[in-house]
């Protein structure tokens, strides 16, 4: 994780939240990563192991990329401009963000 700059990725995300479609929360994460409707996974650091691990396994099976965010549940929401913590949140479609380029395009 060296590579990415959390000021980068709360950009991307930023523009993400605003032009694509963004679903919030670890349970609407798992259930949409289980039938592969969505293109990125974002985990922050502090999210509950046993829910990440849900994360994790379920986007290995669909094919789908998980970026562990460089922050707490609470700098995630901030990034996304909620006025809550985020734990987790799945990207349907990334709109005119490049967010998808810190997992190598989305390609697996």
């Amino acid at each position: 994780m060296s590579g990415l700059s959390k000021g980068e990725i709360d950009k991307s995300l930023s523009i993400a939240v605003r032009t694509g479609k963004i679903l919030f929360g670890s349970n609407v994460t798992i259930k949409n990563a289980m039938t592969g409707k969505i293109r990125l996974a974002i985990v922050a650091a502090n999210c509950p192991r046993d829910r990440r691990e849900k994360i994790e396994y379920y986007c290995k099976l669909s094919g789908i990329p998980v970026l562990i965010y460089p922050g707490s549940s609470l700098d995630l929401g901030s990034a996304c401009g909620k006025p809550f913590s985020v734990a987790a949140l799945a990207i349907r479609d990334p709109g005119d963000s490049d967010i998808l380029r810190f997992v190598g395009g989305g390609n697996v």
